[in-house]
């Protein structure tokens, strides 16, 4: 406390002076500049970037340096990279005038009346990203050490699968439309099943004589005949010639309910085909429908963040 009071007596600050203290080793000139060579390779090199593990081994500096370096030398922090549909610049074009149209067409009180739709493949085998996926061992413990079935995350080639379709608005959902295996969903299918017997009677229900339909620009959906079915059937649709391409990124099925759905249906191991089903079914019972109201709001915000992007990618922008 003496030596304390003393220094700021001498100094007018408790801190400690430029250069005092224990002198660098590892964060030292040529090291941060060997490190940040390799870690932002990728800026003129992509797909060359080392990780914090590979700096390490490649520079001989330890991994807490290579650490310390980049946060606090060169001030970098990491960012994850996110799976994104590819665009061109056709694509882009499109999807702008394609926005602008729908934010101009749906203001803010029409919203809750689109229903949103689309199918999705659930498979028996569990997705699974194993970056994240890591298996703990005693230090000194070698792979060839550990059994198969422990470090192994085996898979089949053809895991068993099933197909459903679902509808969501602000003011309700559909039930989950199983489609019957082996069928494919093509336009016959979608209008004479999918659309007569199951989505259009069950959005009729819940939204009465006025509702929004909408749909992606699959083959099946933007065909001649499925077109013409919706022009009769329904009181107004996004047409595929509204409906922007290559956008999952603006169908709240897709960019959140599909994903809420894989994650809770995954929480327990599936054994087959019925019992996926029944895990479905389970799981959307329980789906509260304010995750599909947070959604449908997300829309126009989307809508207006694929404009500012001029089409181009834009999730990374609301993160």
């Amino acid at each position: 406390m003496y030596r304390l009071i003393r220094k700021i007596d001498a100094t007018g600050t408790a801190h400690r002076r430029s250069g005092s203290g224990r002198p660098k080793t590892a964060r030292n000139i040529a090291h941060v500049d060997a490190v940040e060579e390799l870690v932002l390779s990728q800026e003129e090199l992509p797909g060359t970037h080392r990780s914090q593990r590979q700096i390490a081994r490649e520079t001989g500096i330890s991994r807490s340096s290579v650490q310390r370096i980049i946060k606090k030398d060169l001030n970098l922090k990491c960012l994850k990279k996110f799976q994104a549909q590819e665009l061109t610049e056709a694509n882009k074009l499109t999807r702008f005038v394609r926005a602008k149209q729908l934010l101009k067409k749906y203001p803010e009180h029409l919203v809750d009346f689109i229903w949103f739709t689309d199918e999705k493949l659930f498979t028996v085998a569990t997705p699974v990203n194993l970056q994240n996926d890591r298996l703990y061992a005693i230090k000194g413990t070698t792979k060839r050490q550990i059994p198969a079935e422990r470090l192994l995350k085996t898979r089949s080639n053809f895991s068993q699968s099933v197909m459903v379709s679902v509808g969501v608005s602000g003011l309700g959902c559909t039930q989950l439309i199983f489609i019957e295996p082996g069928v494919k969903i093509n336009g016959a299918y979608y209008r004479d099943v999918l659309l007569s017997q199951h989505l259009l009677p069950a959005i009729r229900e819940i939204s009465g004589e006025f509702y929004i339909f909408q749909q992606d620009s699959a083959p099946a959906h933007r065909a001649r005949d499925t077109v013409e079915l919706l022009k009769h059937s329904t009181p107004d649709f996004i047409t595929p010639l509204m409906w922007p391409p290559n956008s999952p990124d603006l169908n709240p099925v897709d960019y959140k309910i599909w994903s809420v759905m894989q994650e809770r249906v995954y929480r327990t191991r599936v054994k087959d085909v019925s019992h996926l089903k029944q895990r479905l079914v389970e799981e959307w019972r329980l789906l509260d429908q304010s995750i599909v109201d947070h959604a449908v709001n997300e829309w126009r915000v989307r809508l207006r963040a694929c404009v500012a992007a001029n089409g181009g990618h834009f999730e990374h922008t609301l993160r």
